[in-house]
């Protein structure tokens, strides 16, 4: 059975530290919150959590189907509910890519088999709040 453990540390005022395979991630609130802004807020490194996970599933496939791009991004469009605890209550990916002459067909396979099948985040994330996906190829 795999596990993952971390240890986050606080370090002052709203700022906390943790160790993540050997690098530094500090959380913090912005200074319109009391904090000191000297890191990302926990609920947007979800959202990075998601982008990156499907983002290393899709490229790692797009390798294996030979399918060179140019620029790949992945946006993440989060709602967040008005009542505390404020949580996500949408998420949608938007997956764009830029290159010459992709192959919109194996490009939509590799995104559809992160979503559905491979990315562990988005899996956990799907199980609690409605999560769709768009694709763009070369829009502007």
């Amino acid at each position: 059975m795999s596990k993952h453990s971390i240890k986050t540390i606080w370090k002052e005022n709203n700022t906390f530290s943790t160790e993540i395979d050997g690098h530094n991630i500090v959380i913090d609130l912005g200074e319109d919150q009391g904090g000191q802004n000297q890191g990302p807020r926990p609920k947007r490194l979800m959202l990075a959590a998601a982008a990156g996970c499907t983002g290393l599933d899709v490229i790692s496939m797009l390798r294996k189907m030979r399918v060179e791009v140019e620029h790949f991004d992945i946006k993440v469009d989060a709602e967040l509910t008005e009542e505390h605890p404020l949580k996500y209550k949408t998420m949608k990916l938007i997956y764009e890519f830029k290159g010459d002459n992709l192959p919109e067909k194996k490009i939509e396979r590799a995104v559809k088999l992160s979503f559905e099948n491979y990315c562990g985040v988005l899996a956990m994330y799907k199980s609690c709040v409605p999560v769709s996906y768009e694709i763009r190829i070369n829009e502007d």
